[in-house]
């Protein structure tokens, strides 16, 4: 196996390695990570090291604005994840004959241009002795030396008074390299596309981000790694915590226990933009596991932001379908008033009382809510196409499953290594319009003929409907994969029930139901 060396190389066979990698099919194909490698590169080149952070990267990379904060947004680290994924498997095929690769040390963020001594043939010769340096051994046939396809026997004795040369100028040479004076980068790469002043957009839009806990006296993280603040900006109400155990549509049931209830309001400060507003709720007190008697018709409410009624006679029980069970409800173009506060205004109607778990305030679009994408995981992904995607939320029933076995027929193969399989169904929370649904699929080959689920089902045939409307029936997956083991499909046109939700229910017909990702796309 090559065997990499941590000597340096002169600063422009790191700029021409750097090129040919991004020019590389590998990174063409996946911008962000090209845009990442171009950025570190350039710093390293300017002399500029030390700048290199994950602060600064996520805010000169990836727009994060000053507000960026590592601990609640691990953007950086999971996309340096992902370039040393893609820097290995570009060395491991693609690059594999070049004599410089570049790596970027775990923990860190600072790339490294290192010598890698070229592999042996199984019988060595002459011909097969390797070469320190630059493009000297190609895969296209070339031999040794690289020149003309014959030995050049002179430059062996050459080369070998070379070696001595170097051995005592490696020092030197080292330590002038340390301390040469920083070379400006060039504006452009030939041949590669600058990525200077490219607003590249990947994840949420960025821009201010509030997150209010309702009742609780200390901040939460959830499964998506955002940061919960204590509550804050209400006043009346009184908090209140549940020891309920399940709370269903959501991975953090900690999130819905605790909340304010009664006739209260918070004023809650915002720059000016537009936003988009979400509020949760999950009713704790009425239901057959609570102390509380009843269930629908037990708690009626309104909510009003800057005298605009939002919701009338909210019945959180016949809304979400259940109690103890999450409901979130979606508003897009809010915006604060002119005395730069949101004021949310929430009160019981029918002599009930108000309940409130959450308050998140997000950057907003105007005219459509922000695109929904939910991965059958436990943790956030940013895919190759630049899109976060959320750990898995809004589903009832059915199993989550990871898989280590990659799947073909995608650039993408780790979006596609967990499902949630079985008779389940997903409420996505929308704003009033119409979506396109995309689905994401997975065939688990076995023995290269069928699916089969984690309880080893001989199919995956089922039906889906989307508020009681088939989109489709009889669905046999492992039949629907023919280039590969993805199959991906489009549902344009959908609207929200009188809830609000897509209600996506996946209903098997022989084995189980299954899904990857979901994306709820506003038209």
């Amino acid at each position: 196996m090559a065997a990499k060396s941590p000597v340096r190389i002169d600063c422009e066979e790191q700029r021409a390695e750097l090129e040919q990698v991004l020019q590389s099919r590998s990174f063409v194909r996946a911008p962000t990570l090209a845009h990442l490698l171009s950025y570190l590169g350039e710093k390293l080149f300017a002399g500029e090291a030390s700048q290199i952070k994950e602060y600064s990267i996520g805010v000169e990379v990836f727009h994060r604005g000053a507000s960026f904060d590592q601990d609640s947004d691990s953007i950086v680290r999971v996309e340096a994840n992902r370039l040393r994924k893609r820097l290995a498997e570009y060395y491991a095929g693609e690059g594999a004959s070049h004599l410089i690769h570049i790596v970027i040390p775990v923990g860190q963020y600072v790339p490294e241009f290192l010598t890698v001594a070229p592999e042996q043939d199984e019988k060595p010769g002459p011909e097969a002795q390797p070469v320190a340096g630059r493009g000297f051994a190609k895969k296209h046939g070339a031999r040794w030396l690289g020149l003309s396809g014959r030995p050049n026997w002179w430059l062996v004795g050459a080369f070998s008074i070379l070696l001595l040369g170097l051995a005592l100028l490696g020092v030197g040479y080292f330590m002038a390299y340390l301390h040469r004076p920083a070379q400006p980068a060039p504006a452009v790469f030939s041949g590669q596309p600058s990525f200077q002043g490219t607003q590249i957009q990947v994840g949420p839009p960025a821009g201010e981000e509030i997150r209010i806990l309702s009742g609780a006296s200390r901040s939460f993280v959830d499964h998506a790694g955002k940061l919960w603040n204590a509550d804050t900006w209400f006043a009346g109400g009184t908090a209140v915590k549940s020891s309920l155990r399940h709370i269903g549509r959501t991975q953090d049931p900690d999130f819905y226990r605790t909340s304010r209830q009664g006739e209260f309001h918070y004023d809650i400060p915002l720059k000016k933009g537009i936003y988009e507003l979400r509020l949760h709720f999950a009713e704790t007190v009425y239901g057959p596991e609570s102390a509380g008697a009843g269930g629908e018709g037990s708690r009626i409410m309104a909510v009003r932001a800057n005298g605009r009624t939002l919701l009338s006679r909210l019945d959180i029980v016949a809304d979400a379908g259940a109690s103890a069970t999450a409901d979130v409800k979606v508003f897009s173009d809010i915006s604060p008033g002119p005395d730069g506060l949101l004021h949310l205004m929430f009160t019981g109607q029918d002599g009930k009382q108000a309940i409130l778990s959450a308050i998140e305030i997000l950057p907003g679009e105007p005219g459509h809510m922000r695109p929904v994408r939910v991965l059958a995981r436990q943790t956030p992904y940013y895919s190759n196409d630049s899109h976060w995607w959320s750990p898995d939320n809004y589903f009832e029933g059915g199993q989550m499953a990871a898989y280590a076995t990659p799947v073909s027929g995608t650039d993408d193969p780790e979006l596609y290594e967990t499902e949630r399989w079985g008779n389940f169904s997903y409420a996505i929370p929308v704003t009033p319009g119409k979506y396109t649904v995309v689905l994401h699929f997975a065939v688990r080959r076995n023995g290269g003929e069928q699916a089969t689920s984690a309880e080893g089902a001989p199919a995956h045939i089922f039906n889906l409907f989307c508020n009681g409307k088939a989109l489709l029936q009889n669905f046999n997956l492992p039949r629907e994969a023919r280039q590969g083991d993805v199959v991906v499909r489009k549902f344009p046109g959908l609207e929200p029930n009188a809830q609000g939700k897509l209600l996506l229910s996946f209903v098997p017909v022989e084995g189980y139901a299954t899904v990857t990702g979901i994306e709820a796309l506003p038209q």
